[in-house]
């Protein structure tokens, strides 16, 4: 439980859970859509040459270590490894990572362990040495199953290899995510029901369905494809909403759907706005004190992260307190994000402010019909996960 003792001060009693997030910042290829820190290998340069492994990972390690003071005694409930492309590091690369995060976190027995992966940087002999290493949940940027949209979205695997990628990860992996988008390029009604049936048919037990849009600093944004109507979009959700519901996958996010149980824990935490340490190039992390709230940031670029790290001990470009008076709109824009909302004095616990900070959005937001009216629970209405964006502007201070 956390109390608050004035408008400028926090007091947590009880910390939140704590993953840990490592940056790959590698790719084959940069997509077209993707504002995500991710570089893509030099021209000509082999998967294996085109980054410097070990000192990458040297440079992690050492990131690691200059954050154990600030989480000493606490213990990792998640691991997730995101880029770029996790899986174009080496099975023996990955197993010195995790065996020397190990070495040095309290590590949850049965913690989740999640990396990403592009099915055209997938091999059967590789994948065994990840399992191996410790991964237990591998997510598939699997995007669309049919050629003219993966090439429209500068994809480089193709819909042969993005099946033979699902089928080459459910035989090691204890859970396999699929990501999909829709809104693509050309894309119709019956090429996205086609896209979740061919999805559905694998039976993972986890499911990311994404909306494509337009990202500042893109390709895209640059020159933008000719994308769906609106009404076009609106119907390949309701129809994908229901074959994912009948399906067995529960809509427990508002683009991430699982079997019950089968949840991705790491992006739980955030969500509900717990702890994570970020390393790596351009990682970020928030860390809860019994009096403050903190957000780092490190250097984006790979070349310029290693070398801060390796000259000056740290990689930090900005490491400051979240302010109290942003802690209500932070913590109410990942909540809302689930479909079953958060216990209410759930806000009091990780803002260490009280309920009636937000009392005047509560108000707004139930009136509008976008927030639940059950006083027990913070959760948006069907209308409210409609038109998050308008729902979650309501916290602004």
């Amino acid at each position: 439980m956390a109390i608050s003792s004035n408008a400028n001060k926090i007091v947590l009693t009880a910390l939140p859970p704590l993953s840990l997030y490592i940056h790959f910042p590698w790719c084959e290829k940069k997509c077209p859509y993707c504002d995500f820190n991710s570089h893509q290998i030099k021209e000509g340069a082999s998967l294996t040459s085109g980054f410097d492994e070990e000192r990458y990972i040297n440079a992690l390690i050492a990131d690691l270590e200059t954050e154990l003071p600030r989480i000493w005694g606490r213990q990792v409930h998640s691991i997730f490894i995101g880029g770029g492309t996790p899986s174009l590091l080496s099975a023996q690369g990955m197993d010195s990572l995790l065996s020397a995060i190990r070495a040095r976190i309290h590590l949850e027995p049965d913690a989740e362990i999640t990396m990403e992966a592009n099915p055209g940087s997938v091999e059967t002999e590789k994948f065994a040495g990840f399992t191996k290493a410790g991964i237990t949940r591998v997510s598939l940027g699997i995007q669309s199953f049919q050629d003219p949209q993966l090439k429209a979205l500068g994809r480089i695997h193709n819909g042969a290899e993005a099946k033979r990628a699902i089928e080459i990860a459910l035989q090691h992996f204890k859970s396999v995510n699929l990501d999909l988008m829709y809104g693509l390029p050309m894309q119709t009604l019956d090429d996205a029901k086609r896209d979740v049936e061919t999805a559905l048919a694998f039976k993972t037990p986890h499911l990311s369905f994404y909306n494509l849009t337009l990202e500042p600093n893109t390709y895209f944004a640059n020159f933008p494809p000719k994308l769906p109507s609106e009404d076009v979009v609106d119907a390949i959700f309701e129809q994908s909403l229901d074959l994912l519901t009948k399906a067995g996958l529960k809509r427990y996010e508002i683009s991430a759907y699982a079997k019950p149980g089968m949840e991705c824990k790491h992006n739980l935490n955030y969500w509900r706005f717990g702890d994570y340490i970020g390393i790596g190039a351009g990682a970020h992390g928030k860390i809860s004190f019994p009096d403050k709230i903190t957000r780092q940031v490190r250097e984006r670029h790979p070349e310029t992260y290693m070398q801060a790290i390796e000259q000056k001990g740290n990689a930090l470009i900005e490491s400051k307190d979240i302010p109290a008076a942003d802690l209500p709109f932070e913590f109410m824009l990942n909540t809302l994000r689930l479909t079953d909302g958060v216990a209410t004095n759930t806000f009091t616990e990780r803002t260490g402010l009280p309920l009636n900070t937000i009392s005047k959005g509560l108000d707004e937001a139930s009136k509008k019909g976008l927030l639940d009216p059950d006083p027990t629970v913070l959760k948006g209405t069907p209308q409210g996960l409609r038109y998050l964006n308008n729902l979650q502007e309501l916290f602004l201070d």
